[in-house]
């Protein structure tokens, strides 16, 4: 088993590494980009809720329940029409194009929430308890279609809720809790998304990174998922800790080929009772074509950080909460440059559904100058921090701020802005100025990708990968990639919200970002970086 810190450094990308022959695609072993299956029970699902409010307010909400501490408002019940709008607006097909795609025969489709390569090896699975419209059961969500495919019969919410910490398994059917200060809201929740990787799927392209891509790009899911849910005005949170394999076997998965990443509960409800036993269940996809190369070493890395019983998680949060934050270091005494980003009050209200359905990944900037305050507005939405069980988020404790990740920036062509490179401290909303940078440099960066160096501004999360694996094990590196993954879902977000702005996901040099960023960030790696700007 690879452990985190030499997983990352195996992984690195140098210039050295390219141009690589061995990096020519087949596309006849291209994966298929949607999982179907053959044998399961197909459930419809009726219409979807668009989430209108403002996607500024709903992609910077940090408390699991977005009207804790307001008054309460009657809610409509979670039902069929909620599961249908979160697994839409999450992980759904907005369009698609019927020409083939690289000489395949297969149609490209363009989802909700952004993806390494337009891959899309992440899934959504439902967990639910009997809904209006939808009975209880364990489904998988199938986008092409907006349908559900029943994997199991019955509530086996109490499944989730031990493997979780969030009872043990002899609690009885009121849902009491053996850790309640530690409870994630699995237990009473009438639905739980669970979101996978599928790990081919992105390592026929991204090889053995593709571990690290699974946390991107499910990290941008769940920030479109608690976006909806928040939109809504239900509670939401991300479940990082869990038995995996209890989880693997109740969606019916073979860890060496997809796995479990996060569980995300909505809503809160009626606690459940004991579930059925979890069978072994046989389904049957349709298949992929034969790879043409094996790569195990994402398996591998999860497996490494897998937590084994209820009891374990437990464990391993509490070590968690203890520790945060890590892998971030301190401010300086650099020039302040203030972003002064606009307050609720003035901010735009452009509807969260329509920032996801303009999202798209942005290479074409204009020559002109991008708005201070729109980058501070940006930025700042962006970092508000992840509303997770390993934050102590509750029903009355909002995420606070970034745990894991700095958040620097590379800015060319702002207003108001002198190119360079900052240190973004949300606390103060302000950059702190590190030194001069050049568009040249933003290009360089991001692996020569021009795109790169036409943007206004590039943005990397960084982490120190070494501190967080040995305060936190090797789930810790989850949550880092995690937590940089849901940041790169919201700066996606919010830029779209301003119809102007466009942006795009780019990977990156991993040292020679540190190198670049250093003495300030020589401890730390980046994350994520996502590269914006005004789009023309």
């Amino acid at each position: 088993m690879v452990r985190a810190p030499e997983y990352h450094e195996r992984t690195k990308h140098a210039t050295s590494d390219f141009p690589d022959p061995d990096l020519e695609l087949d596309f006849e072993t291209m994966p298929r980009p949607l999982e179907t299956y053959r044998d399961r029970p197909r459930v419809s699902l009726p219409g979807v809720r668009s989430p209108v409010l403002s996607a500024l307010s709903v992609v910077a909400e940090a408390d699991t329940d977005p009207l804790a501490g307001a008054e309460q408002t009657e809610r409509d019940p979670v039902d069929a029409v909620t599961v249908a709008s979160l697994c839409y607006w999450a992980a759904g097909v907005k369009h698609e194009t019927d020409h083939p795609t690289d000489g395949t025969d297969q149609p490209s489709y363009y989802r909700m929430a952004s993806c390494t390569g337009n891959l899309h090896h992440v899934e959504a699975y439902v967990v639910c308890g009997d809904l209006d419209g939808l009975d209880a059961g364990v489904y998988h969500f199938d986008p092409a279609t907006l349908s559900l495919d029943l994997l199991r019969e019955g509530d086996y919410r109490g499944v989730l809720a031990t493997a979780t910490g969030d009872r043990s398994p002899e609690a009885d059917g009121e849902g009491s809790s053996a850790a309640a200060d530690a409870s994630p809201g699995v237990a009473d929740a009438p639905v739980t998304v669970a979101v996978t990787s599928e790990w081919w799927r992105n390592a026929w392209k991204y090889r053995e990174r593709t571990y690290r891509h699974a946390f991107w790009d499910s990290g941008t899911v769940v920030s479109h998922l608690l976006a909806a849910a928040h939109a809504f005005d239900l509670p939401a949170s991300v479940v990082a800790g869990f038995d995996d394999s209890a989880v693997a076997d109740l969606l019916g998965l073979d860890p060496r080929t997809e796995a479990p990443l996060e569980l995300v509960p909505v809503g809160r409800g009626t606690p459940t009772g004991e579930s059925p036993s979890v069978a072994p269940i046989d389904v049957e996809t349709v298949p992929h074509p034969p790879r043409d190369r094996s790569h195990d070493l994402p398996h591998e890395a999860w497996a490494t950080s897998a937590l084994s019983d209820g009891e374990a998680v437990s464990a391993w949060r509490e070590q968690v909460r203890e520790a945060l934050p890590v892998g971030r270091v301190g401010a300086g005494d650099g020039e302040r440059v203030p972003l002064d980003p606009v307050d609720h009050g003035t901010e735009v209200a452009r509807p969260v559904r329509s920032a996801m359905e303009r999202r798209r990944s942005c290479r074409s900037f204009a020559d002109e100058l991008l708005s201070r305050r729109k980058l501070g507005t940006v930025l700042d939405r962006a970092t508000r921090g992840v509303p997770g069980d390993w934050t102590g988020g509750g029903d009355d404790a909002g995420a606070p701020g970034l745990q894991l990740n700095d958040v620097y920036a590379i800015a060319t062509d702002v207003a108001d802005v002198p190119d360079g490179r900052y240190q973004f401290h949300p606390e103060e909303a302000a950059l702190e100025r590190l030194g001069d940078a050049t568009s040249a440099d933003q290009t360089r960066l991001a692996l020569g990708q021009e795109w790169g160096g036409d943007a206004h501004v590039n943005v990397y999360c960084m982490t120190d990968v070494d501190r967080v694996a040995e305060a936190l094990g090797d789930r810790g590196y989850r949550l880092a990639q995690l937590e940089a993954g849901v940041v790169l879902g919201r700066l996606y977000l919010a830029t779209y919200a301003h119809r102007p702005l466009g942006g795009t996901g780019l990977t990156f040099y991993d040292d020679e970002v540190t190198d670049f960023l250093s003495p300030r960030a020589e401890d730390q790696t980046p994350t994520t970086m996502f590269a914006m700007g005004v789009a023309e």
